[in-house]
């Protein structure tokens, strides 16, 4: 009798299926929005790592750094990074050059999402 009542009992009832799926959606919805946002970042990675390999970029005044940044954040596509966020700073034989920014994002509704990112890349004065 016992084994008859655990085989009727096997999956998943309609009100479980139906909260998996929504939860699957909620998901699906926050990547949606959120992995726009880390490939941008990517890319604004490689071109603070591509600037710290690039012998050219040696030497360069604080404007031109920035200047160059700009230029290659726009090669690669990256407009969400506004001048205002680049900043260069003078050290002990380098420029640091800091790229600093908050993405805003909606998620659902009034659900929003605010991600934090800031890259920096040492540059040679020579």
């Amino acid at each position: 009798m016992l084994k008859k009542s655990v085989k009727k009992q096997q999956g998943l009832t309609m009100i479980s299926m139906l909260v998996v799926i929504v939860f699957l959606l909620f998901q699906a919805v926050i990547a949606m929005n959120v992995i726009p946002v880390y490939m941008t970042d990517s890319s604004v990675k490689d071109v603070m790592e591509r600037l710290e390999q690039d012998p050219k970029s040696t030497g360069l005044s604080a404007k031109e750094l920035k200047e160059s940044v700009i230029k290659r954040l726009r090669l690669n596509s990256v407009y969400d990074i506004k001048p205002e966020y680049i900043k260069v700073k003078k050290g002990r034989g380098v420029n640091v050059v800091t790229i600093e920014y908050e993405p805003r994002g909606k998620l659902i509704g009034t659900l929003d999402f605010i991600v934090t990112f800031k890259h920096e890349a040492s540059i040679p004065i020579r």
